[in-house]
């Protein structure tokens, strides 16, 4: 059980989030990846659902896993490592209650900061296409809840992402359906979200429009082959963000050294380029699963 005086992960996130810069967050999708982000010397991470879904089920980022199959994701994951973890909460799962309840199972699993959207369910990834958000009243509850559920003890960061760039610009237009995203998150600060979310700008021009019109702290997606511009942190830094999310760096990666690998078997081949099965040994605690196996050792007599 940790001390009294051992910070939180949702403390020790805003420590993060209150100093100047823009941090690099690589996503994690299992408590491997998140170990190796936390030994790579990462301060935090985010468990991205589209990540989950595909390392999971194999299954596409369009809401089809449940926020049981969520939360034990998540669980792993924040067992895995000491650092400060965001999880997907996508749309809250539900109506405002559910959200509710969202929030405080997510904080119970160990998360130090929680993302609720405001599309309409079933979600999907905010790059492929987004369809529909739900209107301003309803995004507006979830996040009323959201907080709700903080102040009432649950220690998370509240992130709340909007769509509307996307869901709308066929309808309304860039121009409006940008308008539209900035007064969300103008609405979503004066609630008391910690992290506003704009998903998918389509330039550096409106990604700094939108930092610089909404006052507070701003997360972004870096995503590669994605629709938002890909900036090196400094520049995010100038345009006003303070979170850089790489959603699908470390689960795009793997894919392509696991396929390289059954490449090379199929031909025969030992792979080559791979970690030692000692460092494996190492990553997974081998060492110190023994160490503490032999302190339970009864003591010889003499």
């Amino acid at each position: 059980m940790s001390s009294p005086d051992t910070p939180t992960p949702a403390a020790r996130l805003r420590g993060l989030l209150a100093e100047p810069g823009c941090r690099t967050m690589p996503c994690c999708f299992d408590a491997l990846s998140a170990r190796l982000v936390e030994q790579a010397g990462f301060p935090l991470s985010f468990m991205s659902g589209f990540a989950v879904s595909a390392a999971r089920a194999a299954l596409p980022d369009t809401g089809l896993l449940s926020v049981t199959e969520m939360l034990d994701q998540g669980r792993s994951i924040c067992d895995a490592v000491s650092i400060p973890v965001i999880g997907d909460g996508d749309t809250g799962h539900g109506n405002a209650v559910n959200v509710h309840r969202t929030v405080a199972q997510f904080a119970r699993a160990g998360f130090a900061g929680i993302m609720i959207e405001d599309q309409v369910a079933p979600k999907r990834c905010g790059h492929t296409g987004v369809r529909e958000v739900v209107d301003r009243t309803e995004a507006e509850r979830r996040i009323r809840a959201a907080v709700a559920a903080r102040d009432a003890g649950t220690d998370l960061v509240i992130v709340a992402r909007t769509d509307a760039r996307s869901a709308l610009e066929a309808a309304a237009g860039p121009e409006r359906a940008l308008a539209e995203a900035i007064d969300r998150l103008k609405a979503f600060a004066d609630l008391g979200a910690d992290v506003l979310f704009l998903e998918a700008p389509r330039s550096e021009a409106e990604m700094e429009r939108c930092c610089r019109a909404v006052p507070g702290l701003h997360m972004v997606n870096m995503l590669e082959d994605g629709i938002t511009p890909l900036l090196p942190p400094a520049r995010l830094a100038d345009l006003g963000y303070r979170l850089a999310a790489y959603p699908l760096t470390l689960l795009a990666c793997a894919v392509h050294a696991m396929q390289v690998a059954l490449a090379q078997l199929a031909s025969g081949q030992t792979p080559r380029y791979r970690v030692s099965f000692e460092q494996v040994r190492e990553i997974v605690g081998f060492d110190a699963y023994d160490a503490l196996l032999s302190s339970y050792e009864a003591p010889r007599s003499e």
